[in-house]
C-alpha cells in the first residue's frame, strides 16, 4: 500500500512525465484541449498529468502517447 504522503521521488517522476507530455504536445503544436479530444480524455485530466498534481493510469498515458504519435516509453523516459 502506498505511503501517505508519497515519497518525493514519486512526485518528481510525475512532474518529469508531465513535463515530457507538455514538451511533446507543444512540439506538435497542440493545445491541451485538442490533445484531450484526440486522446478521448477530459482537458482537466491532461492538465493534471502535465502539472504532476495527480497520479494517472498507464491507460491514460497510453492514450496520450497514441494521440501524440509517440511511444509510451518516450513519455516516461
Amino acid at each position: 500500500m502506498p505511503t501517505d504522503p508519497l515519497p518525493d521521488w514519486v512526485i518528481a517522476s510525475r512532474r518529469r512525465i508531465g513535463d515530457r507530455v507538455r514538451a511533446v504536445r507543444t512540439e506538435r503544436r497542440l493545445t491541451q484541449e485538442r490533445l484531450a479530444e484526440l486522446a478521448g480524455l477530459d482537458r482537466k485530466t491532461v492538465n493534471r498529468i502535465e502539472q504532476g498534481t495527480h497520479g494517472t493510469s498507464i491507460d491514460h498515458l497510453a492514450l496520450i502517447a497514441h494521440a501524440l504519435s509517440s511511444s509510451l516509453v518516450d513519455l516516461v523516459e
